[in-house]
């Protein structure tokens, strides 16, 4: 059965930053299949970072701030925000088998992220 399971994140000032993990069981995943999704309060799920097969991609309102990452010997991944803003205040999902639609097969719990300003 596959879980994806993140943690790190909480309550931070404006400016500060976090570091949001994601453990990944059940199955080992291409590095291009995952990626990290939000959802905003009274906002639709966006897209934020996923690996690409020339790198990464990010969303243009995080690129430059954001950055993803990945533990393979783990089976793990990462989304390192820095420069945080009160806008990037969501419940952040670790997803996996990205589909071409933009969404994900397998998506994790989520975990809150909040910026205070």
């Amino acid at each position: 059965q596959v879980q994806l399971v993140e943690s790190g994140g909480g309550l931070v000032q404006a400016g500060g930053s976090l570091r949001l993990s994601c453990a990944a069981s059940g199955r080992t995943f291409n590095r291009n299949a995952m990626g990290w999704f939000r959802r905003a309060p009274g906002k639709e799920r966006e897209f934020v970072a996923r690996f690409i097969w020339a790198g990464t991609s990010y969303a243009d309102s995080v690129k430059g701030r954001f950055t993803i990452s990945r533990d393979n010997a783990k089976n793990m991944v990462y989304l390192q925000m820095n420069s945080l803003k009160p806008e990037d205040t969501a419940v952040y999902y670790c997803a996996a088998d990205l589909t071409s639609s933009g969404g994900a097969n397998y998506w994790g719990q989520g975990t809150q992220v909040t910026v205070s300003s």
